[in-house]
């Protein structure tokens, strides 16, 4: 069946277009997606933001003079539409000699043009350089998980089959692990990335999680929704009081998508991890 990004110019020949063009956005639908996982769009078991960091920014001022800079765009989780993450990079690499007054006029119009396609406001955050290079590198919460023995022979699909806890004992605590790994579903090229959860609830079994991780190595997904599928699958096993999982990204293009999905109200810290 035919991916609904098939359509986009991912994985396709692109011009470079270096003046304003918002029409190079492309939406692609959450709708099939959230089925598939057996989501009600409209009744969501989380809240959650994308949070994309672009590294590559760059406009004109009024006299010439070129500026640098990075952006942050939040996307909310409930959005009809993701952007496509080529379309994304093509749209701003048609900033790139346009003029803009301010960085707020350029802010503006990101926020109008990214809000229209994806179907609800998304938030952009405008910084400089020595902004972000002065927050410096961060560290994921929790127990690291990647040193745990496990055996794993497949790698094709997730196996939430895998995954395993102790329903005698409740607890509190955050994981995480760099082991993630996915493929785009169109180019079938890497994704890598760093995954958190967060919970209270049924005690998780530790191996058990860091071979369902594991599994998803070969899966052809897009990141928001590998988050998703994760989400669901310790929802169902552990029945949690609270649930959050979340992943940051390698970037691909001078972009990285860092998906939040969690049963609380969202309180994200958009730091970048050293692989980012």
């Amino acid at each position: 069946m035919q991916h609904p990004a098939e359509h986009s110019p991912l994985g396709k020949s692109s011009q470079y277009i270096a003046e304003y063009s918002p029409e190079l956005l492309f939406p692609i639908s959450r709708a099939s997606k959230w089925a598939e996982l057996g989501l009600d769009g409209d009744n969501l078991p989380y809240q959650g933001v994308d949070y994309w960091n672009c590294y590559e920014l760059s406009w004109l001022l009024p006299s010439g003079k070129p500026v640098v800079a990075i952006g942050e765009f939040a996307i909310p989780a409930d959005s009809p539409n993701i952007i496509e993450s080529k379309s994304f990079k093509l749209y701003l690499n048609s900033l790139n000699q346009t003029v803009f007054a301010s960085w707020g006029e350029l802010q503006a119009t990101l926020a109008r043009d990214l809000s229209a396609v994806a179907g609800k406001p998304v938030a952009v955050r405008l910084r400089s350089l020595a902004e972000v290079a002065g927050e410096g590198v961060a560290t994921l919460p929790g127990q690291c998980i990647d040193e745990l023995e496990i055996s794993v022979t497949q790698y094709a699909h997730p196996q939430p089959e895998l995954l395993r806890c102790d329903a005698s004992r409740v607890v509190e605590e955050s994981l995480h692990s760099h082991l993630l790994k996915s493929n785009c579903p169109v180019t079938g090229q890497p994704d890598w990335g760093s995954l958190v959860v967060q919970y209270r609830g049924a005690a998780l079994d530790h191996a058990s999680l860091l071979a369902y991780l594991v599994s998803f190595r070969q899966h052809a997904d897009f990141h928001e929704q590998c988050v998703e599928r994760i989400f669901l699958d310790l929802q169902r096993l552990l029945q949690p009081q609270s649930l959050t999982v979340y992943a940051r990204y390698v970037r691909r293009g001078g972009l990285d998508i860092n998906p939040y999905r969690s049963t609380e109200a969202l309180r994200v810290d958009n730091a970048r991890l050293v692989r980012q």
